[in-house]
């Protein structure tokens, strides 16, 4: 996108002169526009070229640019682009195999990732397409507190596809494991708890001492 035509480029004869407040001027020449943009030390900036006459406005370019570009760096900080991991499994798949399958499913979905599953058939096993439906079903209820199905299963030529969604948002999980980085240092840098003082040695009473018995008197 181009950037706006200012002060000098601007080639009409008059412009919708808008103040640097927001305030509407009117319509004035453009060499009158030109002149309190100069008294001003402000730039005359056409902001709606496209108008009948062109709209222009009074600001300090530089400063609007940079503030500009802020925002467009912070949005693209802000931005979160969703990624679709693929995890694939064969219907007979192993008990060992498939919880580590399933680990790395939980993985993607805890990131705030989507995830597709497929299902590879070969040779016989294309006859029996319930063994894949029944895996992703077993899947899907497997990790329900992690993730929904965003896309049933269904047959793709040699293959079965189902897509599971994260229950939470990518930007909601990153914020999570940002939190959970940050308290992990905290408790690092912690120091050690002082150990506890022993507690006192407790001493018995000694008993009170008593009189001695007087011998009876002859």
């Amino acid at each position: 996108m181009s950037e706006p035509r200012i002060n000098d480029r601007i080639r009409v004869p008059e412009v919708r002169l808008v103040g640097p407040n927001g305030e509407q001027v009117g319509i004035v020449r453009v060499e009158d526009a030109l002149r309190l943009a100069a008294e001003a030390d402000l730039d005359l900036v056409e902001v709606a070229p496209m108008a009948k006459p062109p709209v222009a406005k009074l600001m300090d370019f530089g400063k609007f640019k940079y503030e500009a570009a802020l925002k467009a760096r912070e949005a693209r900080k802000n931005q979160v682009n969703t990624v679709i991991k693929e995890i694939k499994l064969r219907p007979k798949i192993d008990p060992h195999d498939y919880g580590t399958k399933k680990g790395h499913v939980e993985r993607f979905l805890k990131g705030g990732d989507k995830v597709k599953v497929t299902i590879m058939f070969r040779g016989r096993e294309q006859s029996r397409p319930e063994l894949g439906f029944r895996l992703l079903q077993r899947l899907a209820e497997d990790v329900l507190e992690l993730g929904t199905v965003e896309s049933a299963p269904k047959q793709d030529g040699r293959n079965m596809i189902m897509v599971l969604a994260p229950t939470k948002k990518k930007s909601e999980a990153m914020a999570e494991q940002r939190r959970a980085r940050t308290s992990d240092a905290g408790h690092a840098a912690a120091p050690a708890d002082a150990p506890e003082a022993a507690p006192a040695a407790e001493t018995a009473e000694a008993p009170e001492a008593t009189p001695a018995d007087q011998a009876p008197t002859t």
